[in-house]
């Protein structure tokens, strides 16, 4: 991989470029809190060659609203099921808001 390539890596938010350290830093918050809520499969971050924890931006963000929970006094188990139900429903909101797309477009183009 050439630098070029790793630069278009750089908007990428599912590209793991955070270390464990970086990532709890940036959340403010610590590794520990990174673990557990990778034990709960929250998230499941890649590891580098040596076995290091690498995260990316979409999986802070998930960690973010998780932690948001946590501080609010929700059990971090429930925070993370209530984060992956929000992610799940953002989703199907997603993917109804293109089916119509698709048929407002259908639509028109037999009107």
């Amino acid at each position: 991989m050439t630098a070029d390539d790793s630069f278009g890596r750089l908007d990428d938010d599912d590209y793991p470029a955070y270390t464990m350290g970086r990532a709890a830093d940036m959340l403010g918050t610590t590794q520990g809190f990174l673990r557990a809520i990778g034990e709960a499969r929250l998230i499941t971050p890649l590891r580098s060659a040596g076995g290091h924890r690498r995260y990316s931006r979409y999986q802070l963000r998930i960690a973010a609203r998780a932690r948001e929970l946590v501080d609010q006094g929700t059990p971090i188990e429930a925070a993370c099921h209530i984060v992956i139900l929000e992610d799940q429903l953002e989703e199907a909101r997603r993917i109804n808001e293109e089916h119509r797309a698709r048929n407002e477009s259908r639509h028109n183009a037999d009107a």
